[in-house]
């Protein structure tokens, strides 16, 4: 990995750290990228450190914006922020006060396409599209949902392990796409946490 491409990530991350939080230097200056590597390093956050099932949540939460997700990326820890009780659950903020970085909800059609894909890979054609045919217009997460489990309880496990470890792959790069984790452990998870097999 070049060394700019990870200063370019860290820079994200140090931007959205609280204007608070001064960046010091002590000793020579940096030299070369071996140094850049070193210093950067220390900004990082330990992915095992890290609840990923909480971001995947967060990122898949599409609610409203009266309530929104954010991450300490200082120690990786999630916050839950609502318009009226701000993150502590009684005095209001407004987000932009909060020494956090907000986890934008990733777009409905992301997730839609697991379905979409769910629906085309299983090997059962009968069900695929019946399955298929509720993600036709408007309506379509609920539609599949009920064929799922009313006329295909078969298939409700493999469904949430698709679903769940996409989510959670997507959770991961996200991470290291806002420069909180290194773009090696995220692709060290990716080759880890392979997608299952579909029936």
């Amino acid at each position: 990995m070049a060394a700019r491409a990870i200063a370019h990530r860290q820079f994200r991350a140090v931007r959205h750290a609280s204007h608070r939080r001064e960046l010091r230097i002590t000793g020579e200056p940096l030299d070369g990228a071996r140094d850049l590597l070193r210093f950067y390093a220390g900004w990082m956050l330990d992915l095992d450190a890290i609840d990923v099932e909480e971001i995947a949540n967060a990122l898949a939460d599409q609610t409203d914006y009266e309530h929104r997700w954010l991450i300490d990326p200082r120690t990786g820890e999630l916050a839950f922020w609502t318009s009226d009780l701000g993150i502590d659950g009684e005095n209001p903020v407004e987000l932009d006060e909060l020494d956090l970085i907000l986890i934008d909800p990733l777009p409905s059609y992301v997730w839609y396409q697991d379905m979409v894909d769910f629906a085309d890979g299983i090997s059962d054609r009968g069900a695929g599209e019946r399955l298929r045919r509720a993600l036709e217009g408007k309506g379509a997460f609920r539609r599949f949902k009920n064929e799922l489990y009313q006329r295909h309880p078969e298939l409700i496990s493999p469904w949430h392990a698709l679903r769940d470890a996409r989510a959670r792959i997507r959770a991961v790069q996200w991470l290291a796409d806002e420069g909180l984790i290194d773009e090696e452990a995220a692709q060290r998870f990716q080759r880890d946490h392979r997608e299952p097999a579909l029936p």
